[in-house]
């Protein structure tokens, strides 16, 4: 997946174990994934102490992850907003069926009344229709990004562990 590759997660470990550390940054900077973006900040930062090389590695990908579940949030407004469409539609189906009673005296026109009761599910259906997949894949999608910036997470304290003895400053 593009958030966290496994061969960058492959190649990048290749590369440490090799001691090619510029090696190893430039092919994490390469990648556009997160768990590029990541491992590129933390070698980056690595001269300054791996305290501020990890704080700048959780900077990018809290960032990253909020910029992500952003976007994800369009779902979530189209799943919510989509049943209040419906229901707006519904009631003026309702309104156009009472009225149909209310102008028809003893006898209303069933079609009139017909009409407004179609309109009334139709939108109603509409907005499900809309909402149900929406939120759906806005759920799915929540969780999988969370499971993929957990991973990066993970792989990324993995590799960055090995600099761990690095004094802050030096």
């Amino acid at each position: 997946h593009a958030i966290a590759p496994e061969e960058l997660a492959a190649g990048f470990g290749r590369l440490l174990d090799e001691n090619k550390f510029q090696e190893a940054y430039e092919f994490a900077k390469e990648d556009e994934s997160l768990l590029g973006r990541v491992l590129a900040t933390g070698l980056a930062r690595m001269p300054s102490g791996f305290e501020k090389a990890t704080q700048a590695m959780e900077d990018v990908e809290q960032e990253e992850t909020m910029r992500l579940e952003h976007q994800l949030g369009y779902l979530a407004l189209i799943g919510n907003l989509s049943p209040m469409i419906g229901l707006f539609g519904t009631v003026i189906g309702m309104i156009a069926s009472f009225q149909a009673i209310a102008t028809g005296g003893a006898a209303p026109s069933p079609q009139k009344l017909a009409e407004g009761i179609a309109t009334a599910l139709f939108t109603t259906g509409v907005g499900l229709a809309i909402a149900l997949p929406a939120l759906a894949a806005f759920d799915i999608l929540k969780n999988r990004l969370a499971r993929y910036v957990l991973d990066v997470a993970v792989i990324s304290d993995s590799f960055m562990g090995r600099f761990s003895e690095v004094k802050s400053g030096r």
